[in-house]
């Protein structure tokens, strides 16, 4: 993977994550989609996304919108597995707790060197997941993929593990983070309210109604 001085602009770079982000979750990806989870205008978007494409970073797929080449898959992994590690650096060794780290890694990922990287890999022993659940790709870009199912997804009587959180909100996760919902705990599909009502969930001894921004916010591993 290359070093700072042979990397791409911090704004590429931003894109293709986003890019590989949206593609994972299974979302459509347009310039409408990348200009709203970037904050630019969808103009701008339509302009970077041309860029990319003559840089041989992006590919129109058709039917799925914009994807990511393989070699802008190979860039978008590099800058998971930086922001990713220094989010686990963060959470680990530094005492902040995981709805303190995403803005944080968003601005070092740029200017941390891959010796770094590797060192803080190393450091905490190669892991393969960050305070998310989400997948730190590994030095050569490979990625440890589980079967997951989103909880929305889930019927009543369904039992899972949580095992990766989506929304990088800080108040989401700290509204998780009270209410002990977090990586690791067993949790149970109880019921679903009708007419659109919340999904009743058991975590642990506890039960929560749980809306739909959250139910779709969870993975989780079936037992």
């Amino acid at each position: 993977m290359p070093d700072r001085l042979q990397r791409r602009s911090a704004s590429i770079e931003d894109y293709v994550r986003v890019i590989y982000g949206l593609a994972e979750r299974g979302d459509e990806v347009t310039n409408t989609t990348l200009a709203s989870r970037l904050e630019v205008s969808p103009s701008s978007a339509s302009g970077m996304v041309t860029k990319l494409s003559q840089q041989g970073l992006v590919a129109h797929v058709p039917y799925k919108g914009i994807g990511l080449t393989p070699e802008g898959m190979k860039l978008a992994r590099s800058v998971l597995r930086r922001h990713r590690l220094i989010e686990s650096y963060l959470v680990s060794e530094l005492g902040y707790t995981w709805d303190e780290v995403h803005a944080e890694a968003d601005a070092l990922e740029h200017a941390v060197s891959d010796l770094l990287i590797n060192r803080i890999a190393a450091k905490l022993g190669n892991p393969l997941r960050d305070p998310h659940g989400d997948p730190i790709p590994s030095a050569d870009g490979s990625v440890e993929e589980l079967p997951t199912r989103i909880l929305d997804e889930l019927e009543p009587g369904a039992v899972g593990e949580i095992v990766r959180v989506w929304d990088t909100d800080p108040d989401l996760l700290r509204y998780l983070a009270d209410r002990q919902i977090g990586l690791g705990e067993r949790i149970e599909v109880v019921e679903r309210q009708p007419f659109g009502g919340p999904l009743v969930v058991k975590v642990g001894t506890d039960t929560h109604a749980l809306g739909k921004e959250i139910a779709q916010a969870l993975s989780v591993a079936l037992l």
